[in-house]
């Protein structure tokens, strides 16, 4: 399987990757983002897991044209970049969490061959009450009707990180303590579920749009 994935220098889109390249059946990863990920600094990886990745910089998604050569012959988009409504203007929040998504997936070549993964998140609802809600589940809403083959809007919450990764938060280390009674109660999830959801999700499909912790543990277990 060939992904290509936004977000890989965040810590979801971190961990995903890192979890893609030691997957066997993925043959190639295009990471499209601001900055380099420094695939090389990775020691946690093989020759031969780091010889599956490729990287598109670009200084911003908007700039890009469907047509664009780099996106042909993938079989997936797992859209992970994004930013935390906390302390975000809703106009600037908008760009990024509505716009730039939206116009990534009407870029993308073979729509009808190709599966995308747009990661929304916990609580995201068209109709919910906190304003970051509808501007999110308006994306979801986007995603769904844009002609992929699969479209789906995973709704992780709390979220394990990956061996070896570098980008992490101080936050991580305080909700990490929770991990063991989230994960049990089903609000939680490892990247290797993750990763391996998100490649089943591509090559079966799945019941339903909007995937959870639980669905995660589920997908993850066919892969």
């Amino acid at each position: 399987m060939k992904v290509i994935l936004t977000g890989a220098t965040g810590y979801v889109g971190e961990g995903v990757l890192l979890e893609l390249l030691r997957t066997p059946e993925v043959e190639k990863v295009l990471s499209v983002g601001r900055r380099s990920v420094e695939i090389d600094k990775y020691e946690c990886l093989t020759a031969d897991e780091k010889g599956k990745f490729e990287e598109y910089i670009v200084s911003d998604l908007m700039d890009l044209n469907a047509g664009d050569e780099r996106f042909k012959g993938y079989d997936a988009v797992y859209f992970i970049a994004g930013i935390s409504s906390i302390g975000m203007a809703e106009d600037a929040y908008r760009r990024i969490s509505y716009d730039i998504p939206t116009h990534f997936a009407d870029i993308m070549p073979d729509k009808e061959k190709m599966t995308f993964i747009y990661l929304s998140g916990a609580g995201t609802n068209p109709n919910g009450k906190q304003w970051w809600m509808p501007i999110k589940g308006a994306t979801e809403q986007y995603v769904a009707k844009a002609g992929f083959r699969h479209a789906f809007a995973y709704r992780p919450a709390l979220m394990r990180w990956a061996k070896g990764q570098r980008r992490m938060q101080n936050m991580q280390y305080v909700f990490i303590l929770f991990y063991p009674l989230m994960y049990v109660l089903g609000g939680a999830n490892n990247m290797t579920e993750m990763a391996h959801s998100m490649l089943a999700c591509s090559r079966d499909g799945y019941s339903k749009f909007a995937i959870g912790a639980n669905d995660i543990k589920k997908l993850a277990k066919k892969w």
